[in-house]
Protein backbone atom coordinates (compact mmCIF):
# COMPACT_ATOMS: atom_id res chain seq x y z
CA UNK A 1 0.00 0.00 0.00
CA UNK A 2 3.03 2.34 0.65
CA UNK A 3 4.27 1.67 -2.69
CA UNK A 4 1.26 2.58 -4.15
CA UNK A 5 0.32 5.68 -2.50
CA UNK A 6 4.15 6.82 -3.33
CA UNK A 7 3.44 6.49 -6.74
CA UNK A 8 0.33 8.27 -6.85
CA UNK A 9 1.75 10.75 -4.93
CA UNK A 10 4.69 11.58 -7.08
CA UNK A 11 2.37 11.23 -9.85
CA UNK A 12 0.44 14.30 -8.32
CA UNK A 13 3.12 16.21 -7.58
CA UNK A 14 4.86 16.10 -10.95
CA UNK A 15 1.83 15.97 -12.79
CA UNK A 16 0.97 19.21 -11.29
CA UNK A 17 4.57 21.04 -11.24
CA UNK A 18 5.28 19.79 -14.95
CA UNK A 19 1.82 21.02 -16.41
CA UNK A 20 1.85 24.63 -14.52
CA UNK A 21 5.59 24.82 -15.97
CA UNK A 22 4.60 23.74 -19.71
CA UNK A 23 1.24 26.09 -18.81
CA UNK A 24 3.91 29.11 -18.29
CA UNK A 25 5.30 29.06 -22.08
CA UNK A 26 1.99 28.01 -23.46
CA UNK A 27 0.16 30.77 -22.37
CA UNK A 28 2.93 33.10 -23.13
CA UNK A 29 3.62 31.52 -26.87
CA UNK A 30 0.27 32.21 -27.42
CA UNK A 31 0.37 35.81 -26.35
CA UNK A 32 2.89 36.50 -28.53
CA UNK A 33 1.29 34.82 -31.00
CA UNK A 34 2.96 31.91 -31.58
CA UNK A 35 0.96 28.59 -32.82
CA UNK A 36 1.48 25.72 -30.25
CA UNK A 37 1.18 22.48 -32.09
CA UNK A 38 1.22 20.12 -28.71
CA UNK A 39 1.47 20.64 -25.24
CA UNK A 40 2.36 17.28 -23.11
CA UNK A 41 2.69 16.30 -19.80
CA UNK A 42 4.47 13.41 -19.72
CA UNK A 43 6.69 11.28 -22.42
CA UNK A 44 6.23 8.64 -24.57
CA UNK A 45 2.64 6.92 -26.20
CA UNK A 46 -0.42 9.53 -25.88
CA UNK A 47 -2.99 7.58 -23.09
CA UNK A 48 -4.89 10.59 -23.81
CA UNK A 49 -5.37 13.49 -26.20
CA UNK A 50 -8.09 16.25 -27.80
CA UNK A 51 -7.18 18.94 -30.26
CA UNK A 52 -8.74 22.48 -29.24
CA UNK A 53 -10.20 24.93 -31.68
CA UNK A 54 -7.10 26.47 -32.19
CA UNK A 55 -5.49 23.30 -33.19
CA UNK A 56 -3.23 22.77 -30.26
CA UNK A 57 -3.14 19.19 -28.92
CA UNK A 58 -3.21 18.33 -26.05
CA UNK A 59 -1.86 14.76 -24.48
CA UNK A 60 -1.30 13.26 -21.28
CA UNK A 61 1.59 11.09 -22.33
CA UNK A 62 2.82 7.35 -20.82
CA UNK A 63 5.59 8.64 -19.39
CA UNK A 64 5.27 11.30 -16.05
CA UNK A 65 8.73 12.49 -15.80
CA UNK A 66 8.57 15.92 -17.67
CA UNK A 67 7.09 17.33 -20.69
CA UNK A 68 6.99 19.70 -23.58
CA UNK A 69 5.88 22.56 -25.62
CA UNK A 70 5.85 22.26 -29.56
CA UNK A 71 5.51 25.02 -31.09
CA UNK A 72 5.61 25.78 -34.85
CA UNK A 73 9.08 26.72 -36.27
CA UNK A 74 11.05 26.50 -39.27
CA UNK A 75 14.16 24.84 -38.23
CA UNK A 76 11.84 21.69 -36.93
CA UNK A 77 9.79 21.34 -40.47
CA UNK A 78 8.84 23.47 -43.75
CA UNK A 79 6.35 26.52 -42.27
CA UNK A 80 3.48 27.68 -45.42
CA UNK A 81 3.78 30.87 -46.23
CA UNK A 82 0.36 32.26 -44.43
CA UNK A 83 1.46 30.95 -41.34
CA UNK A 84 5.23 32.21 -40.86
CA UNK A 85 3.91 35.19 -38.65
CA UNK A 86 3.07 32.43 -36.26
CA UNK A 87 6.45 30.53 -36.14
CA UNK A 88 8.21 30.64 -32.76
CA UNK A 89 11.71 31.36 -34.72
CA UNK A 90 10.49 34.63 -36.30
CA UNK A 91 9.56 36.12 -33.10
CA UNK A 92 11.36 38.79 -31.59
CA UNK A 93 14.42 38.20 -29.62
CA UNK A 94 12.55 39.28 -26.52
CA UNK A 95 9.59 37.37 -26.63
CA UNK A 96 11.39 34.42 -27.13
CA UNK A 97 13.12 35.16 -23.86
CA UNK A 98 9.82 35.86 -22.58
CA UNK A 99 8.62 32.84 -23.91
CA UNK A 100 11.42 30.29 -22.49
CA UNK A 101 11.49 31.90 -18.88
CA UNK A 102 7.33 31.57 -18.73
CA UNK A 103 7.98 28.07 -17.82
CA UNK A 104 10.56 29.08 -14.12
CA UNK A 105 8.22 31.84 -13.58
CA UNK A 106 5.41 29.73 -13.70
CA UNK A 107 6.73 27.33 -11.05
CA UNK A 108 8.11 30.44 -8.82
CA UNK A 109 4.54 31.72 -9.09
CA UNK A 110 3.01 28.43 -8.10
CA UNK A 111 5.32 28.10 -4.87
CA UNK A 112 4.06 31.44 -3.94
CA UNK A 113 0.35 30.54 -4.16
CA UNK A 114 1.24 27.30 -2.34
CA UNK A 115 2.39 29.32 0.69
CA UNK A 116 0.12 31.96 0.63
CA UNK A 117 -2.71 29.47 1.30
CA UNK A 118 -1.10 28.21 4.33
CA UNK A 119 0.10 31.36 5.67
CA UNK A 120 -3.63 31.74 5.30
CA UNK A 121 -5.29 28.63 6.47
CA UNK A 122 -3.07 29.12 9.04
CA UNK A 123 -0.03 26.54 10.11
CA UNK A 124 0.58 24.78 13.60
CA UNK A 125 3.67 23.97 14.58
CA UNK A 126 5.85 23.56 18.23
CA UNK A 127 7.88 25.59 19.75
CA UNK A 128 11.43 25.25 19.28
CA UNK A 129 12.24 24.26 23.26
CA UNK A 130 15.77 22.93 23.39
CA UNK A 131 15.54 19.27 25.20
CA UNK A 132 18.71 18.43 25.60
CA UNK A 133 22.83 19.82 25.17
CA UNK A 134 25.29 17.51 24.64
CA UNK A 135 28.28 17.99 26.63
CA UNK A 136 31.20 19.71 25.20
CA UNK A 137 28.89 20.82 21.98
CA UNK A 138 29.14 24.03 20.96
CA UNK A 139 26.15 24.89 21.95
CA UNK A 140 26.98 23.53 25.76
CA UNK A 141 29.94 25.66 25.40
CA UNK A 142 27.87 29.24 24.29
CA UNK A 143 26.03 28.58 27.90
CA UNK A 144 22.82 27.78 25.62
CA UNK A 145 20.39 25.23 28.13
CA UNK A 146 17.75 22.76 28.30
CA UNK A 147 14.29 24.51 28.45
CA UNK A 148 15.14 27.40 26.83
CA UNK A 149 12.86 28.75 23.04
CA UNK A 150 15.11 29.52 20.23
CA UNK A 151 13.87 32.88 18.82
CA UNK A 152 16.27 33.92 16.38
CA UNK A 153 19.51 32.30 14.41
CA UNK A 154 22.09 35.07 12.68
CA UNK A 155 19.23 37.58 13.85
CA UNK A 156 16.64 36.27 11.59
CA UNK A 157 12.93 35.68 13.81
CA UNK A 158 12.34 31.99 14.01
CA UNK A 159 8.99 29.87 15.17
CA UNK A 160 9.39 26.53 14.37
CA UNK A 161 12.08 23.71 13.81
CA UNK A 162 11.72 24.11 9.96
CA UNK A 163 13.08 27.63 10.26
CA UNK A 164 15.77 26.83 12.35
CA UNK A 165 16.98 24.03 10.32
CA UNK A 166 16.37 26.47 7.15
CA UNK A 167 18.54 28.92 9.01
CA UNK A 168 21.44 26.36 9.67
CA UNK A 169 21.50 24.82 6.74
CA UNK A 170 22.15 28.26 5.22
CA UNK A 171 25.51 28.34 6.85
CA UNK A 172 27.18 25.18 5.63
CA UNK A 173 30.45 25.38 5.56
CA UNK A 174 30.93 28.29 7.94
CA UNK A 175 33.77 28.59 10.37
CA UNK A 176 33.82 31.18 13.24
CA UNK A 177 30.42 31.77 15.30
CA UNK A 178 26.81 31.00 15.12
CA UNK A 179 24.87 33.21 16.78
CA UNK A 180 21.34 32.21 18.48
CA UNK A 181 18.87 33.90 20.93
CA UNK A 182 16.99 32.40 23.07
CA UNK A 183 14.63 32.59 26.29
CA UNK A 184 13.96 31.01 29.30
CA UNK A 185 9.63 31.47 28.84
CA UNK A 186 7.66 33.51 27.05
CA UNK A 187 7.58 36.19 28.82
CA UNK A 188 11.47 37.09 29.42
CA UNK A 189 13.57 38.53 27.64
CA UNK A 190 15.96 36.83 24.71
CA UNK A 191 19.55 36.19 25.90
CA UNK A 192 22.53 36.13 22.84
CA UNK A 193 24.65 33.01 22.38
CA UNK A 194 27.40 32.24 20.34
CA UNK A 195 28.03 29.33 19.37
CA UNK A 196 31.53 27.84 17.64
CA UNK A 197 31.81 26.18 14.47
CA UNK A 198 34.72 24.91 12.22
CA UNK A 199 33.63 24.00 8.47
CA UNK A 200 29.84 23.36 9.47
CA UNK A 201 28.27 20.31 8.64
CA UNK A 202 30.52 20.15 5.76
CA UNK A 203 29.95 16.94 3.50
CA UNK A 204 28.25 15.64 5.95
CA UNK A 205 24.92 13.10 4.36
CA UNK A 206 22.72 13.71 5.33
CA UNK A 207 23.30 17.52 6.76
CA UNK A 208 22.54 17.27 10.42
CA UNK A 209 22.38 21.14 11.40
CA UNK A 210 21.22 20.96 15.42
CA UNK A 211 22.27 17.70 16.26
CA UNK A 212 26.05 19.09 15.02
CA UNK A 213 25.47 22.31 17.52
CA UNK A 214 24.80 19.63 20.40
CA UNK A 215 21.19 20.83 20.57
CA UNK A 216 18.12 17.92 20.87
CA UNK A 217 14.47 19.74 20.59
CA UNK A 218 12.30 19.02 23.52
CA UNK A 219 9.40 16.48 22.86
CA UNK A 220 6.93 14.71 24.82
CA UNK A 221 7.52 10.97 26.13
CA UNK A 222 6.82 9.20 22.64
CA UNK A 223 6.14 5.40 23.76
CA UNK A 224 7.74 3.26 21.06
CA UNK A 225 4.37 2.45 19.27
CA UNK A 226 4.81 1.71 15.42
CA UNK A 227 2.61 3.97 13.60
CA UNK A 228 3.85 3.33 9.81
CA UNK A 229 5.31 0.12 8.50
CA UNK A 230 7.00 0.36 4.95
CA UNK A 231 6.68 -2.07 2.66
CA UNK A 232 9.06 -4.94 1.88
CA UNK A 233 11.35 -3.16 4.41
CA UNK A 234 12.91 -5.16 7.01
CA UNK A 235 10.08 -4.39 9.44
CA UNK A 236 7.04 -5.45 7.47
CA UNK A 237 9.68 -8.75 6.88
CA UNK A 238 9.44 -9.52 10.75
CA UNK A 239 5.59 -9.40 10.87
CA UNK A 240 5.73 -6.25 12.49
CA UNK A 241 2.61 -3.91 12.69
CA UNK A 242 1.06 -0.59 12.81
CA UNK A 243 0.14 -0.28 16.57
CA UNK A 244 2.37 -2.73 17.78
CA UNK A 245 4.16 -1.51 21.00
CA UNK A 246 7.96 -2.42 21.42
CA UNK A 247 8.47 -3.30 25.00
CA UNK A 248 11.95 -4.83 24.92
CA UNK A 249 14.99 -6.17 22.59
CA UNK A 250 17.09 -8.99 23.51
CA UNK A 251 15.57 -8.48 26.85
CA UNK A 252 16.67 -5.19 27.28
CA UNK A 253 13.63 -3.17 28.54
CA UNK A 254 12.53 -0.27 25.78
CA UNK A 255 11.58 2.80 27.92
CA UNK A 256 10.43 4.94 24.43
CA UNK A 257 10.56 5.39 20.87
CA UNK A 258 14.30 6.80 20.58
CA UNK A 259 15.16 3.94 22.63
CA UNK A 260 14.53 1.77 20.09
CA UNK A 261 15.76 3.63 17.23
CA UNK A 262 19.38 3.89 18.73
CA UNK A 263 19.38 0.22 18.91
CA UNK A 264 18.30 -0.17 15.55
CA UNK A 265 21.01 1.87 14.30
CA UNK A 266 23.55 0.29 16.50
CA UNK A 267 22.83 -3.29 14.94
CA UNK A 268 22.82 -3.18 10.93
CA UNK A 269 22.48 -7.09 10.24
CA UNK A 270 22.33 -8.51 13.46
CA UNK A 271 19.23 -10.70 14.58
CA UNK A 272 17.10 -8.91 17.44
CA UNK A 273 14.84 -10.63 19.35
CA UNK A 274 11.52 -7.85 20.08
CA UNK A 275 9.37 -8.00 22.88
CA UNK A 276 6.16 -6.74 21.32
CA UNK A 277 2.44 -5.75 22.55
CA UNK A 278 0.04 -6.11 20.07
CA UNK A 279 -3.99 -5.25 20.69
CA UNK A 280 -3.24 -5.94 25.00
CA UNK A 281 -1.67 -9.13 24.03
CA UNK A 282 2.83 -10.25 24.17
CA UNK A 283 4.48 -11.50 21.16
CA UNK A 284 7.91 -12.33 20.90
CA UNK A 285 9.09 -10.84 16.55
CA UNK A 286 12.32 -11.86 15.11
CA UNK A 287 14.09 -8.69 13.65
CA UNK A 288 17.37 -8.27 11.33
CA UNK A 289 17.80 -4.28 10.94
CA UNK A 290 18.66 -3.53 7.23
CA UNK A 291 22.45 -2.13 6.37
CA UNK A 292 23.20 1.49 5.66
CA UNK A 293 26.56 2.50 4.67
CA UNK A 294 27.71 6.04 5.97
CA UNK A 295 30.05 8.39 4.19
CA UNK A 296 31.91 8.82 7.16
CA UNK A 297 32.48 5.19 7.49
CA UNK A 298 30.84 2.59 9.13
CA UNK A 299 27.00 1.55 8.82
CA UNK A 300 23.60 2.51 10.42
CA UNK A 301 20.73 -0.32 10.73
CA UNK A 302 17.35 0.72 9.68
CA UNK A 303 14.09 -1.04 9.52
CA UNK A 304 11.47 1.55 7.69
CA UNK A 305 9.21 1.87 10.32
CA UNK A 306 8.18 5.30 11.87
CA UNK A 307 6.38 6.26 15.30
CA UNK A 308 2.99 6.55 16.26
CA UNK A 309 2.40 10.89 16.45
CA UNK A 310 1.64 11.85 19.82
CA UNK A 311 -0.23 15.11 21.30
CA UNK A 312 1.58 18.11 22.07
CA UNK A 313 1.07 19.58 25.48
CA UNK A 314 -1.13 23.04 24.28
CA UNK A 315 1.74 25.45 25.91
CA UNK A 316 4.10 24.03 23.52
CA UNK A 317 1.98 24.16 20.40
CA UNK A 318 1.87 27.66 18.22
CA UNK A 319 -0.11 28.83 14.97
CA UNK A 320 0.99 30.65 12.28
CA UNK A 321 -1.29 32.55 10.29
CA UNK A 322 -1.82 36.11 8.68
CA UNK A 323 -4.25 37.97 6.91
CA UNK A 324 -4.45 37.74 2.52
CA UNK A 325 -2.28 40.56 2.24
CA UNK A 326 0.55 39.55 5.05
CA UNK A 327 0.32 36.06 3.62
CA UNK A 328 1.28 37.39 0.01
CA UNK A 329 4.17 39.19 1.42
CA UNK A 330 5.16 36.18 3.83
CA UNK A 331 4.89 33.80 0.51
CA UNK A 332 6.92 36.02 -1.97
CA UNK A 333 9.58 36.21 0.98
CA UNK A 334 9.53 32.38 2.19
CA UNK A 335 9.66 31.47 -1.87
CA UNK A 336 12.95 34.21 -2.42
CA UNK A 337 14.19 32.75 1.42
CA UNK A 338 13.80 28.77 -0.52
CA UNK A 339 15.15 30.21 -4.26
CA UNK A 340 18.75 31.46 -2.50
CA UNK A 341 19.12 28.30 -0.51
CA UNK A 342 18.88 26.37 -3.64
CA UNK A 343 21.20 28.24 -5.25
CA UNK A 344 23.47 28.36 -2.65
CA UNK A 345 23.49 24.42 -1.89
CA UNK A 346 24.07 23.95 -5.95
CA UNK A 347 27.22 26.78 -5.49
CA UNK A 348 28.24 24.34 -2.39
CA UNK A 349 28.28 21.16 -3.93
CA UNK A 350 30.32 22.22 -6.95
CA UNK A 351 32.88 23.49 -4.45
CA UNK A 352 32.59 20.27 -2.16
CA UNK A 353 31.52 22.00 0.99
CA UNK A 354 27.48 19.46 0.62
CA UNK A 355 27.93 15.90 -0.47
CA UNK A 356 26.97 14.87 -3.71
CA UNK A 357 25.44 12.16 -2.34
CA UNK A 358 22.49 14.46 -1.36
CA UNK A 359 21.51 14.53 -4.98
CA UNK A 360 17.74 13.24 -4.92
CA UNK A 361 16.14 11.25 -7.98
CA UNK A 362 12.47 9.85 -9.29
CA UNK A 363 12.52 7.45 -6.31
CA UNK A 364 13.82 9.54 -3.17
CA UNK A 365 11.04 11.95 -4.49
CA UNK A 366 8.47 9.23 -5.04
CA UNK A 367 9.16 8.52 -1.21
CA UNK A 368 9.28 11.51 0.29
CA UNK A 369 5.96 13.00 -1.82
CA UNK A 370 4.36 10.02 -0.19
CA UNK A 371 5.99 10.35 3.58
CA UNK A 372 4.57 13.76 3.31
CA UNK A 373 1.03 13.09 1.73
CA UNK A 374 0.94 10.40 4.99
CA UNK A 375 1.79 13.18 7.12
CA UNK A 376 -0.69 15.21 5.95
CA UNK A 377 -2.04 18.65 3.61
CA UNK A 378 0.06 20.93 5.16
CA UNK A 379 3.12 19.15 5.10
CA UNK A 380 2.61 17.94 1.18
CA UNK A 381 1.52 21.08 0.13
CA UNK A 382 4.94 22.59 1.29
CA UNK A 383 7.03 19.89 0.24
CA UNK A 384 5.29 20.51 -3.48
CA UNK A 385 6.24 24.48 -2.82
CA UNK A 386 9.83 23.95 -2.38
CA UNK A 387 10.32 21.30 -5.47
CA UNK A 388 8.48 23.73 -7.45
CA UNK A 389 11.02 26.44 -6.78
CA UNK A 390 14.23 23.68 -7.39
CA UNK A 391 12.42 22.95 -10.68
CA UNK A 392 12.35 26.51 -11.52
CA UNK A 393 16.18 27.07 -10.41
CA UNK A 394 17.17 23.98 -12.59
CA UNK A 395 15.54 25.00 -15.52
CA UNK A 396 17.18 28.25 -15.14
CA UNK A 397 20.98 27.25 -14.69
CA UNK A 398 22.73 28.64 -17.75
CA UNK A 399 22.82 24.20 -19.42
CA UNK A 400 21.85 23.91 -23.19
CA UNK A 401 18.64 21.93 -23.64
CA UNK A 402 17.73 23.66 -19.95
CA UNK A 403 15.62 26.68 -20.21
CA UNK A 404 18.69 28.66 -18.83
CA UNK A 405 20.90 27.24 -21.83
CA UNK A 406 18.39 29.12 -24.14
CA UNK A 407 18.12 31.96 -22.16
CA UNK A 408 21.63 32.09 -22.65
CA UNK A 409 21.58 31.84 -26.50
CA UNK A 410 19.07 34.96 -26.64
CA UNK A 411 20.27 37.07 -24.38
CA UNK A 412 24.00 36.77 -26.42
CA UNK A 413 22.08 37.40 -29.74
CA UNK A 414 20.62 40.43 -27.75
CA UNK A 415 23.65 41.86 -27.36
CA UNK A 416 25.57 41.20 -30.37
CA UNK A 417 22.57 41.64 -32.63
CA UNK A 418 22.03 38.38 -34.45
CA UNK A 419 21.75 34.63 -33.61
CA UNK A 420 24.32 32.53 -31.97
CA UNK A 421 25.40 29.96 -34.85
CA UNK A 422 23.53 26.48 -35.09
CA UNK A 423 27.17 24.86 -35.30
CA UNK A 424 27.56 26.21 -31.46
CA UNK A 425 24.02 25.60 -30.68
CA UNK A 426 24.93 21.87 -31.71
CA UNK A 427 28.15 21.65 -29.62
CA UNK A 428 26.03 23.36 -26.62
CA UNK A 429 23.51 20.67 -27.35
CA UNK A 430 25.66 17.81 -26.88
CA UNK A 431 27.42 19.04 -23.90
CA UNK A 432 23.97 19.42 -22.27
CA UNK A 433 23.27 16.40 -22.84
CA UNK A 434 25.93 14.82 -21.40
CA UNK A 435 25.63 16.90 -17.94
CA UNK A 436 22.26 16.65 -17.43
CA UNK A 437 22.26 12.53 -18.36
CA UNK A 438 25.15 12.78 -16.08
CA UNK A 439 23.35 14.48 -13.20
CA UNK A 440 20.12 12.12 -13.67
CA UNK A 441 22.08 8.84 -13.68
CA UNK A 442 24.12 10.50 -10.69
CA UNK A 443 20.64 11.15 -8.59
CA UNK A 444 19.55 7.51 -9.46
CA UNK A 445 22.66 6.00 -8.46
CA UNK A 446 22.68 7.80 -5.13
CA UNK A 447 18.73 6.60 -5.10
CA UNK A 448 19.40 3.29 -5.11
CA UNK A 449 22.00 3.36 -2.68
CA UNK A 450 19.63 4.84 -0.19
CA UNK A 451 17.53 1.90 -0.86
CA UNK A 452 20.22 -0.46 0.06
Amino acid sequence: MGLIQNVLAVIVVLGLLITFHEFGHYWVARRCGVRVLRFSVGFGKAIWSRTDRHGTEFVVAAIPLGGYVKMLDEREAPVPDDQLHETFNRKTVWQRIAIVAAGPLANFLLAIVAYWALFVAGTTTVAPVVGEVAPDSPAARSGLQSGQEIVSVQGNAVRSWDEINLRLIAHIGASGELTIDARDDAGSSAQEYRLPVENYLVRQDPPQPLATLGITPWQPRIPAVLGQVLDDQAAAEAGLQPGDEVLAVNGAPIGEWMDFVSVVRANPGETLELEVRRDGEPLTVTLTPGSRELETGGAIGYVGAGVEPVEWPEEFRREIRYGPVAALGQAVSRTGEMTVLTLDAIRKMLVGLISPTNLSGPITIAQMAGDTARTGLETFVSFMAYLSISLAVLNLLPIPVLDGGHLLYYFVEAVRGRPVSERAQALGLRIGLAMVGTLMLMALYFDLMRLW
